[in-house]
């Protein structure tokens, strides 16, 4: 007859010399298992709760966003009527009765787009050049206008709600 083997690390102790483990030693392993799995439950519904404000935060600002640029498409429809009607009012003589129409018109438009976010870039000669609003068209030699700055407007640019609709279309002065 052969005598069951023992595994190296299993410590030969006969079973009426085992160490009994109380009840309240077992009772205490459990409560620690289930403490440590309650505070894993716990940090994961943190996680999760943080998840989903994270989640609500970001369709807020895209509901908002969706909202201030729904319009977006119409109003850059609408910067070429813009130029138009300038256009008409640089050639229209001074004492003609349609320059007043056409410049109510242009004042109510204006009024309109401008409640919608609309927002004109018009920089005036002098004024430095912003590479954000503005676009070069060219570099020229201008007497009394500081290198770098807007020297002449060749298109107004328009904002919506701060977002870049069109750049303004600039002549730059050489700086010297």
């Amino acid at each position: 007859m052969t005598q069951p083997q023992h595994d190296a690390q299993t410590p030969n102790i006969p079973e009426d010399e085992a160490p009994e483990v109380s009840v309240e030693q077992r009772l205490a392993e459990q409560v620690e298992l289930v403490s440590a799995e309650l505070e894993q439950l716990r940090a994961q519904v943190l996680l999760e709760r943080a998840d989903l404000e994270n989640q609500r935060k970001r369709l807020a600002r895209e509901v908002e966003n969706a909202r201030r640029f729904a319009n977006e498409r119409l109003l850059a429809a609408l910067v070429p009527v813009f130029d138009a009607l300038e256009a008409g009012l640089a050639s229209a003589p001074e004492a003609d009765p349609l320059r007043n129409g056409v410049e109510l018109t242009l004042r109510e438009l204006t009024k309109a787009t401008e409640s919608n976010g609309l927002a004109t870039v018009a920089p005036a000669p002098g004024d430095a050049f912003n590479p954000e609003h503005h676009q070069a068209m060219s570099v020229i030699d201008a007497p009394g206008v500081p290198g770098g700055a807007v020297a002449q407007v060749f298109q107004k640019g328009y904002l919506l709600n701060e977002r870049l609709l069109r750049p303004a279309m600039v002549v730059v002065a050489k700086a010297d």
